[in-house]
């Protein structure tokens, strides 16, 4: 029998923890309860789950301090679910390391298949997606660029000096796009459709912040990058030769 996938609701209403562990429950996952950020960090010690939904609007808390804590100590999905529906949080959100940002009210159906889609790219033996008449890199096991290592099946990134490079499932998999596709010049579409599985809305800038923090990780310095370009009008290009390793 498949265990089930453990997830972690952190909200401080409980109507609203026992609306999506109900929910999730009915849809095969194992749902624990949090309603303060000491509950959560507790349990991610105890019982880590592979996700977390986060709440923003903790009393006497901040969310965007607790998401910081999960980004620096686990690798774990993380959805933003909250009220504050202005861009700058959004892009807070999303900078602090969370794999989605989705605002109250929601619909359930929704939420449920933004999380299908960020379980599928912490499991690591989902099929990368292929850009339609775009060259692409072999299918090998890991690709190097630089001296980086970036392993596909382990979903790891390791530096020149041999160390492991803490990324993100959104960030490994935008990580990924790039490197299968060097040397072409890749559309915010088509980044966020392949590594988030939407399109994109207007004025959406999730792939910009992911490209900035992955910058900070790759770059001698981010904000004269060398390996991921941007193309003014167009998208980015990851300049660096890619061979299997």
């Amino acid at each position: 029998m498949t265990t089930p996938q453990h997830i972690a609701v952190l909200d401080d209403e409980p109507d609203i923890t026992q609306l999506l562990a109900g929910y999730l429950q009915q849809q095969g996952f194992r749902v624990s309860q949090t309603h303060r950020g000491a509950e959560l960090l507790s349990l991610m010690i105890d019982d880590a789950p592979a996700l977390v939904l986060l709440d923003l609007g903790l009393p006497g808390e901040d969310g965007f301090s607790i998401a910081r804590q999960l980004r620096e100590h686990w690798r774990c999905g993380l959805i933003i679910v909250t009220g504050r529906g202005d861009a700058v949080d959004k892009i807070v959100g999303l900078e602090v390391g969370a794999d989605d940002y989705v605002t109250k009210p929601f619909d359930l159906r929704e939420l449920l298949a933004r999380i299908k889609a960020v379980m599928r790219r912490l499991t690591p033996a989902e099929p990368a997606a292929v850009a339609t008449g775009a060259p692409t890199a072999p299918p090998h096991e890991a690709l190097t660029f630089d001296g980086w290592v970036l392993d596909l099946a382990a979903r790891r990134l390791i530096d020149p000096a041999g160390q492991d490079v803490s990324l993100t499932a959104g960030e490994f998999d935008l990580l990924s796009a790039f490197a299968k596709h060097p040397g072409r010049v890749l559309s915010r579409d088509f980044l966020l459709e392949h590594t988030r599985g939407r399109e994109a809305a207007p004025f959406d800038r999730t792939i910009d912040v992911q490209v900035g923090r992955l910058r900070k990780k790759l770059e001698v310095d981010a904000e004269n990058p060398q390996r991921i370009k941007s193309v003014r009008g167009a998208g980015y290009l990851f300049v660096p030769t890619v061979k299997a390793a």
